[in-house]
């Protein structure tokens, strides 16, 4: 290739958002560079480190639609009840679709996605792949977007995808200011085998010290059952769960989760992630805009992270095709308008609901525990309310970009 390269739009982040947005842009004509500095070859290793992701049902349309339906069939959980309880107290709630209206999602390992993205993005000739690759300097302004390769090599394009991850770099340096707080807690990840089956049920147990999850996965290889966890604890505590031998936190897990699925075993190691919550105060700048967890990072507890990133790159993609139909470059301020409009409703109010959860769950003390699961009785008997969350569950309420409805822009 030389060394002065233009594409329709350059993508900095090289995720699961970043390639997920090339493809989505690249079924539809749409020339990109995406440039990552993590070396691929390490980052699909073939090895399970604990780490899943929930995939709605519109993300999965999503998916399918930008070409990796036979890469993932058959590779995720599907997720046919959701169980909340405070605790394991009495007053629970669970989310069970009717008969014929799906799953309520899909759970899949983070590494089976990545590979499924990654290998198809070497497939398709619109996507100029520059991994690993460091960034000497990045500029976009009017004049278009100009990003230089520590290598030498100049890419060029219309439009700036920013989608870095929380730690972005190109937002800071476009001045984009963060509204973001510390939850004092640590998630710690990991995988169990467990004695009985899930059936299928993702478990939410809300403890004071921290929502804990139980994510059903497929069986390995030998039958054995498997769950993924996603277990929050303060962050004074959680140096030590790291020091615990497998069979000491195995027992601590099983302890969390009251026996619901017998005796454990560990399929994974434990990493630990720090929880704070952030949000991009704008997320565009001149032919720049934000995508995923460079425009916002949320709390776990709802599993939502991954997905509110996928409606960003459905929306945007939306936005940049219809808009180079009517004779607009990527990079032009009204088609970076109505992108900031559609995103903005939508991730505010989950990243809202979801820390405004974390928050009521998080109160000690036996009276708003009775106070909660009073409630959670009450909406386990009101079927509209229950189908509401399910829709939001399944990413399928509001305005859902074409994308996410399985059908091409």
């Amino acid at each position: 290739m030389s060394k002065n390269e233009f594409a329709d739009v350059v993508i900095i982040g090289g995720g699961l958002n970043g390639l997920a947005q090339a493809l989505a842009f690249a079924v539809h004509g749409v020339s990109c560079h995406v440039i990552d500095r993590a070396d691929q070859a390490a980052m699909l290793a073939p090895h399970f480190d604990g780490r899943v992701s929930a995939i709605s049902s519109s993300s999965m349309k999503l998916l399918e639609a930008i070409g990796l339906g036979p890469a993932l069939e058959g590779k995720g959980c599907p997720i046919e009840q959701i169980w909340v309880s405070d605790g394991l107290k009495p007053g629970s709630l669970d989310f069970v679709p009717d008969e014929g209206d799906g799953y309520l999602g899909q759970m899949f390992e983070n590494q089976l996605i990545r590979r499924a993205l990654y290998e198809a993005a070497q497939a398709r000739p619109e996507i100029h792949l520059h991994m690993p690759a460091e960034i000497a300097s990045s500029k976009a302004d009017d004049a278009g977007v100009r990003v230089e390769l520590k290598n030498g090599d100049i890419l060029t394009g219309s439009l700036l995808v920013v989608a870095e991850g929380r730690k972005s770099v190109s937002r800071d340096a476009a001045g984009i200011r963060l509204t973001e707080w510390d939850y004092a807690h640590e998630a710690m990840v990991t995988a169990i085998f467990h004695e009985k089956p899930h059936n299928q049920v993702a478990y939410e147990i809300f403890y004071p010290t921290g929502p804990f999850a139980i994510l059903p996965m497929r069986d390995d290889e030998a039958g054995k059952h498997r769950s993924a966890i996603v277990w929050s604890v303060p962050r004074a505590e959680a140096p030590v769960y790291k020091k615990l031998s497998a069979r000491g936190m195995a027992h601590e897990i099983e302890k969390a989760m009251g026996g619901l699925l017998g005796e454990i075993q560990m399929n994974a190691p434990v990493m630990g992630y720090p929880l704070n919550f952030q949000h991009a105060n704008r997320i565009t700048d001149t032919r720049m805009v934000l995508v995923g967890d460079a425009a916002h990072g949320m709390h776990p507890i709802a599993g939502q992270g991954l997905n509110l990133g996928l409606r960003d790159v459905a929306a945007l993609a939306q936005v940049v095709v219809e808009g180079m139909r009517l004779g607009l470059d990527p990079g032009d301020a009204q088609i970076l308008d109505r992108y900031t409009r559609w995103r903005s409703l939508d991730v505010q109010t989950v990243m809202m609901a979801t820390d405004t959860l974390n928050k009521l769950f998080g109160i000690p003390g036996k009276t708003a525990s009775a106070a909660r699961r009073v409630g959670l009785a009450a909406v386990q008997r009101m079927k509209p309310i229950k189908n509401f969350f399910m829709a939001e569950a399944r990413g399928e309420s509001g305005n859902l970009p074409k994308l996410l409805q399985g059908l091409p822009v």
